[in-house]
């Protein structure tokens, strides 16, 4: 049985199919029920459709790393800092370098 959000948010979805909140919303609602699958396929119609909206690419970066393909969630956060740099979003570009060096073995501490 679909929660009663993830069937708002559906509903929203039907009323404008093409809006990146609505979207983002639906993966990360998907994320959170384990649903990976259905997660998977809106941060990819995000990152196609709305190569902007920043958001997505930190999640399913981390996504990525969860399914353990770390390579790919490298290449994510890559994608993810240029648009973030694009948009002048030095917040969202820190997270991504943090979640790119994390992913990479890169944040270790010098002694």
């Amino acid at each position: 049985m679909q929660s009663t959000r993830l069937v708002k948010l559906l509903e929203f979805l039907e009323s404008d199919p093409n809006d990146p909140f609505v979207l983002y919303a639906l993966a990360t609602e998907y994320n959170t029920s384990n649903e990976t699958e259905k997660a998977l396929e809106y941060y990819l119609r995000l990152i196609n459709d709305h190569a902007d909206y920043v958001g997505t690419y930190y999640h399913l970066g981390k996504l990525y790393q969860k399914l353990d393909q770390t390579e790919r969630a490298l290449e994510i956060y890559q994608k993810g800092m240029i648009a973030a740099r694009n948009k002048r979003d030095m917040h969202a570009f820190s997270e991504l370098q943090g979640a790119y060096n994390s992913a990479a073995g890169l944040d270790y501490e010098d002694d």
